[in-house]
């Protein structure tokens, strides 16, 4: 069974991970072991495939792979989280960009042309779930990747969109939708706030992150079918209204996870 963020809108992505902790690694304020532990998280496993050089099908450990990226002259990392429509993040060439829409998400490599776009598979009965990885590594342009704000932009973005969340939500009565709605806002609460980066991620970052979280949180409560409309239409007039909203979201999150690498020190 393959898993996209989509999935689970609470959890985060598997190539935000990568990326931040990758970042960690290549700026010294991490070991190999600690970032590639931190990536995998609580999945069964990470394989990387299809790195420069490799034979075809040759299968690596995350923390290998992280060493070999370096040894290559990766500088840093990015991160894109595209949608249809909406290619954010991404470069080029195509059949790159069709595999990371098809994710839901993939890293970009700074200083070596090269990509990243995880397979997941997930097994295990319900409840007792887990997943393995296996990150797909193939040639990307090397273009300024789409869409990107800055966090000075995705902060002021954000700003304005908690405020119009606040008014779209009460107006639509999330709140007072009853059970389900009060039980995936209490899973939101329960979630945890964890440093949701990783060592040497600028305050800023991690505050435009956490924001972001947390609108994109509440809009996939909203658009989860809680709250006062309930007919077919209004329910495709309340995606409507919230698109926007989940966009200036996933664009924040994308700036803070590339600050390590996109903003001035």
């Amino acid at each position: 069974m393959l898993a996209t963020p989509a999935d689970n809108p609470f959890q985060e992505p598997r190539s935000a991970r990568l990326t931040a902790w990758g970042n960690a690694l290549l700026a010294g304020s991490a070991s190999p072991d600690d970032a590639a532990a931190a990536v995998i998280g609580g999945d069964e496993s990470h394989r990387v495939t299809g790195l420069p050089g490799d034979a075809d099908g040759e299968l690596h450990g995350l923390t290998w792979a992280l060493g070999r990226l370096r040894v290559l002259g990766v500088r840093g990392l990015r991160l894109a989280l595209p949608s249809a429509g909406h290619p954010l993040g991404l470069t080029g060439p195509a059949p790159f960009n069709t595999g990371a829409m098809g994710a839901g998400e993939a890293v970009l490599a700074v200083g070596v042309p090269i990509g990243l776009v995880p397979e997941v598979s997930v097994f295990g009965p319900e409840g007792d779930r887990s997943a393995t990885v296996l990150w797909r590594c193939s040639e990307v342009n090397d273009t300024p990747p789409a869409d990107v704000p800055s966090l000075h932009e995705a902060e002021f973005e954000l700003a304005d969109g908690l405020r119009q969340a606040t008014v779209l939500l009460t107006r639509l009565d999330v709140a007072g939708a009853g059970p389900e709605a009060l039980k995936a806002l209490e899973s939101y609460r329960r979630r945890g706030h964890s440093e949701p980066l990783a060592p040497g991620y600028p305050a800023r970052a991690v505050r435009v992150l956490e924001s972001a979280r947390q609108v994109s949180a509440l809009l996939s409560i909203a658009a989860g079918g809680h709250g006062a409309a309930v007919s077919a239409s209004e329910m495709a007039a309340r995606r409507e209204v919230l698109a926007p909203l989940e966009r200036t979201a996933r664009r924040a999150q994308v700036a803070a996870y590339n600050a390590l690498v996109d903003e001035p020190r």
